[in-house]
């Protein structure tokens, strides 16, 4: 058995749990160290046997909770070489704590296998993850600019994706971000569009993934029914039956979001 819970999932902080029952461990630690926690105690998991947390990038939503995770839990931090140099400059991290990979590697936590693959982002090394245990894959895709090669191949054969739907361009346009704000959001190594999303979303749904989960949804630049909206028109133009085919939902922003059984 394998299982993914978003425990936040927005531009104002981002954090996933994955486990096999057996093995627990964090993707991304962007919420306050007491935020998840509690979050995990209510899932009935021990903080004290997480495993590790797997780090896409340094950005602040996430990372924030780590430098007092680290300190509670004696736990490792896994992160490719680029990602833990520029995390090192920005948080006090225990000394020998993250163990480090070139993207495109593949290793073992536990019982749970993670491949690992680069995304298109402005950050230093970003990483997007594949998790395996007991024959099924969740696949975590989120920040990145466009979809790539090695994105594509990173989720082929997952049955669950996390799949990034941050923006609707109108929206941004008319927006208050300053211009260079939304050149970035825009940019090649910024965000997915929900089209954008939508896409990575059919590519999923075509390589076998049953489950596909929305996710860093823009508080200012979009809605959960906004996005829903254009994924689920995607996918039905495609030909795929929403909730037969495939099952389609929105990771909540602020809150612990459902269990999926990958």
């Amino acid at each position: 058995m394998l299982t993914l819970t978003t425990l936040a999932s927005g531009s104002s902080g981002n954090c996933a749990l994955v486990s096999d029952g057996n093995t627990h461990v964090l993707i991304d630690a962007g919420i306050s160290a007491r935020r998840i926690t509690t979050a995990l105690k209510a899932l009935g998991i021990a903080p004290q046997s997480l495993s590790g947390v797997l780090v896409t990038h340094e950005h602040t939503d996430h990372i924030s909770g780590l430098a007092t995770l680290t300190k509670q839990l004696d736990m490792p931090l896994y992160a490719s070489g680029g990602t833990a140099r520029a995390m090192g400059r920005k948080l006090p991290l225990p000394e020998g704590r993250v163990r480090t990979f070139r993207p495109g590697e593949t290793f073992s936590i536990g019982a749970l296998e993670v491949e690992t693959f680069p995304t298109p982002h402005d950050a230093a090394e970003s990483t997007g993850y594949a998790i395996s245990a007991g024959g099924r894959k969740a696949a975590v895709v989120t920040d990145l600019g466009y979809v790539t090669a090695a994105v594509e191949q990173g989720i082929r054969g997952a049955h669950l994706l996390l799949a990034e739907a941050n923006y609707e361009p109108e929206w941004l346009q008319c927006g208050p971000y300053p211009a260079y704000v939304k050149a970035r959001i825009q940019g090649e190594r910024g965000h997915l569009s929900n089209r954008a999303g939508a896409e990575l979303a059919c590519l999923g749904a075509e390589a076998g993934a049953a489950t596909v989960v929305l996710a860093h949804l823009s508080r200012e630049n979009n809605t959960p029914q906004r996005a829903y909206d254009i994924v689920r028109g995607a996918l039905e133009r495609r030909g795929a039956v929403i909730g037969q085919d495939v099952r389609l939902e929105v990771a909540p922003r602020d809150c612990t979001g459902t269990t999926y059984t990958v």
